[in-house]
């Protein structure tokens, strides 16, 4: 049945909310994000003819389109909805395109909550499409996809094979390298920090020392000075202090507090707020803006009033300091003050709810506290000791919320302190020396990074969550999994007139859960900064941001921005293809005892590799991979010395040596001129004999009795166990579910109880993956993360979310989805029958 109306949004979620709001005279239906992209190919950009790009359909949502342009026939009026930002307004310009709209009968709205009175208030003041903002969304995408194409060929020329490069992401991994090398260089070194627990009446308090002690002889010397000192009040400072609460959450901001509250990635972040945001919660989530509006204001004022008393009231308005700040959007904060939890998972609960409590406070007045600061001199030294004391008179906005921070070596929270006079005695009931180490630069979590991103002015809040996931997909930056090593410190305590000395222990070089750079991250960010400082240069990649803002403003035109970038560097690209050297990242560790050559760690084809180097070309050199963990830039020359141990000859079965060694897909054991690989629980370098004549019969006995797969073990539960062998190795299947055997595994000799215990184990992991659940008559439908990122199953086929958040799906959209998208027997129908 045809409407008058048809609403095209980019998300079904989002449809799905705004329907509820619209009369029947109007249809809504979504475009599943863009309908139309730049091609594959290298012809996707006409260098002659002012960089015009050729967008495709795609196929899959051809189907889609020819559905859209019967509907956009059949209405007197279409309604581009799409979100007001650059990317939406590119939506809405290319659905304008493809769907031949004619402008009479095309309108844009906008809206930055989707609740009624947003809806309402945008059909009442429709615009045209922005070309300005189609404009700098296309220069940025055109832009991008030159570098990346004229870069990305040469990297594998003079780095590696497969790698690619982005303008952004470029400068991101850089940012990271840097912060490595930083700490790597970081001269650690320790001193003597110096607290003393002092007595006055009945109350006892901390103090520390205003001088550190770099040696230990100092520090001692100290501590038996002060044996049998006396002590007293120098002086007594007190003073008012003032916070004040921090503004309502842009992106960059919520992303960050998200990593620190909840240890939340920004992408993950982004998803969810996505989410809320669809579902009417929250207002638009990509912006840079500080501002709330009026109404806002006033709804939050009410709330603080009814929930805490008009003392914790105080209105505030804040402006955007961001370099380039392109929304027209208010800060992130909820649509309905009087909705204090809000959203269907408990993540996004979790998260509308510190959106929330960000919004009102900043909206409430400023904690009022009283900072009290005490000097204590000794008779025998011109040192001083500071007990430093806080104490809350008015907690305004800190009732409500308080802000996390990045440091987290942050001192103890400062507390109430006695009251005393200048002049009181006071005695120190311990003094302690504890040995302090310099702690180097932390590295970047996800949220600092950008937060560091967004202070240089590189990227837009619509590009922190793509980049930070697009470097560490290619590989170039790692999620840290380094636990750390102990590391023992010094401490001397004078208590009762005697120094007591212990040893405290603590971790040190975790990088759990930072960014890491890889070696070919390291490797790439080296090239491009020696032969492309541009590309590399924070402040140039800033400046063509700001080229962007202007293109949106009309102050620009696309094409000559990006014609004044594009010829100087395609020459760039062209003299560095006839003139750089190969980069290997090679570097000497030192010399082979045995034979007194040189080792290097360097890249190669394969990955990185130690080298004992051979001076005559007619031999042949001796090579090891470098094992996970290990890098180029820090492996030492015992490590190197380990791996040279392979390939290693570890005894003799059936008359043919047993070499172990390491190989591109891994450790293995050659044996008569084959090949059997190593579990991952045998380390190559202590496997024994005995352990690899067992990983040899486990693969003869699966070879010879392979014609008896699958083994069926019997029933569990609801379903036979079966043991077979595939594509990618052994596995249980159990209920039409595969588990994955470890490699080397011994099918035959795989027990109904070890089964069941893979079973199990890997049940719990896969459930921690799974998203949702949809019952769809008699089948579920299941929600979850993949390895290219999240999709669902049904009916033993997989289906791609597109543009939908996983945890915004409906029963409607995943139908619609499976009805569009051709299955893998539909596919294979059509090639029989062509």
């Amino acid at each position: 049945m045809s409407k008058k109306n048809l609403v095209i949004v980019e998300s079904p979620a989002k449809a799905k909310t705004i329907e509820k709001y619209l009369g029947n005279d109007f249809l809504v239906k979504s475009s599943y994000g863009h309908i139309r992209d730049l091609d594959k190919g290298d012809n996707a950009i006409d260098l002659n003819n002012n960089y015009q790009p050729k967008y495709v359909i795609p196929s899959d949502k051809q189907k889609l389109v020819s559905e859209l342009k019967k509907l956009t026939k059949e209405a007197e009026t279409i309604w581009l909805a799409s979100d007001d930002d650059r990317e939406g307004e590119a939506i809405s310009w290319h659905l304008s395109e493809v769907l031949d709209l004619k402008a009479k009968d095309t309108k844009r709205i906008v809206f930055n909550e989707i609740t009624k009175p947003a809806i309402e208030h945008a059909i009442q003041n429709p615009r045209a499409i922005d070309t300005n903002l189609v404009n700098a969304q296309q220069a940025r995408r055109v832009l991008d996809r030159l570098v990346g194409y004229e870069l990305s060929p040469l990297l594998w020329k003079k780095v590696k094979p497969s790698l690619s490069a982005g303008r952004v992401q470029s400068v991101a991994v850089r940012l990271v390298v840097e912060k490595e090398r930083e700490i790597r260089d970081f001269n650690i070194t320790s001193d003597y920090r110096v607290t003393a627990i002092f007595s006055s009446a009945n109350s006892t308090f901390k103090a520390v020392l205003n001088k550190r002690f770099e040696k230990e002889s100092d520090a001692l010397a100290f501590l038996e000075m002060s044996n049998n000192s006396s002590f007293k009040v120098k002086s007594i400072e007190t003073k008012p202090v003032q916070r004040n609460p921090s503004p309502p959450f842009t992106t960059s901001t919520l992303q960050q507090e998200a990593s620190r509250k909840f240890g939340t990635p920004v992408g993950t972040t982004m998803q969810l707020a996505q989410k809320l945001y669809e579902e009417g919660h929250i207002t638009y989530m990509r912006t840079d803006s500080l501002n709330l509006s009026d109404i806002a204001i006033g709804a939050a004022k009410n709330t603080i009033i009814n929930e805490f008393g008009n003392a914790y009231s105080q209105v505030r308005k804040y402006t955007t300091k961001t370099a380039g700040a392109q929304e027209a959007h208010e800060a992130i904060r909820p649509t309905n003050f009087n909705l204090q939890h809000a959203g269907e998972t408990e993540r996004e609960k979790k998260l509308y709810n510190l959106i929330w409590k960000r919004a009102i406070a900043s909206q409430m007045a400023s904690a009022k506290l009283e900072k009290t600061t005490i000097e204590i001199e000794c008779n025998n030294h011109n040192y001083l000791f500071i007990a430093e004391g806080e104490v809350i008179k008015f907690d305004g906005f800190l009732k409500g919320y308080i802000e996390s921070n990045d440091d987290d070596e942050s001192e103890e929270t400062e507390g109430l302190l006695p009251k005393l006079q200048k002049s009181d005695a006071v005695v120190s009931q311990e003094i302690t020396a504890e040995e302090k180490y310099l702690r180097p630069p932390a590295r970047y979590t996800e949220a600092s990074l950008v937060k560091k991103l967004e202070e240089l002015g590189i990227g837009r809040p619509s590009t922190y969550a793509p980049t930070i996931s697009t470097i560490q997909k290619r590989g170039y930056v790692e999620i840290g999994k380094k636990e750390g090593i102990q590391r023992e410190s010094k401490v001397f305590t004078l208590k009762n007139h005697k120094i007591i000395s212990t040893v405290e222990k603590e971790k040190t070089g975790s990088d759990k859960g930072k960014l890491v750079p890889s070696d070919i991250g390291m490797l790439v960010t080296d090239f491009l900064s020696e032969h492309f400082k541009n590309i590399m240069d924070y402040g140039f990649t800033a400046a063509v941001e700001k080229e962007f803002d202007d293109i949106a403003s009309g102050l620009q035109t696309w094409s000559k921005m990006i014609d004044k970038f594009y010829h100087p560097f395609h020459q760039l690209v062209a003299k560095t293809e006839s003139s750089a050297e190969r980069i290997t990242g090679e570097r000497e560790i030192g010399i082979d005892p045995k034979s007194g050559k040189k080792i290097v760690a360097k890249m190669g084809k394969f990955g990185a590799y130690v080298q004992i180097v051979e001076p005559d070309e007619n031999k042949k050199s001796q090579f090891a991979s470098l094992r996970a963990g290990q890098s180029i830039e820090t492996i030492k020359i015992e490590e190197a010395l380990e791996l040279f141990k392979l390939p290693r000859t570890i005894g003799i079965f059936e008359n043919s040596e047993l070499i172990i060694n390491i190989g591109r897909f891994g450790p293995y054991v050659l044996h008569n001129k084959k090949f059997y690989s190593l579990p991952k629980s045998l380390d190559p370098l202590i496997v024994n004999e005995s352990e690899a004549i067992g990983v040899i019969e486990a693969k003869r006995s699966e070879d010879k009795n392979a014609d008896k797969l699958p083994l069926q073990l019997g029933n569990w539960n609801a379903g036979s166990i079966e043991i077979n062998k595939g594509r990618f190795g052994p596995y249980v299947k159990y209920q039409n579910k595969y588990f994955s055997l470890p490699k080397g595994t011994n099918l035959f000799e795989v027990t109904k109880e070890q089964a069941i215990e893979i079973i199990n184990s890997k049940m719990v992991e896969e459930e921690k993956k799974i998203i949702k659940r949809i019952s769809i008559g008699e089948q579920e439908l299941v929600v979850q993360n993949g390895r290219y990122g999240p999709y669902f199953t049904f009916g033993g086929n997989n289906y791609k979310l597109g543009n939908i958040q996983p945890e915004a799906l409906t029963r409607e959209q995943a139908e619609e989805i499976i009805n569009n998208t051709p299955t893998k027997a539909s596919k294979k129908k059509r090639k029989k029958q062509k």
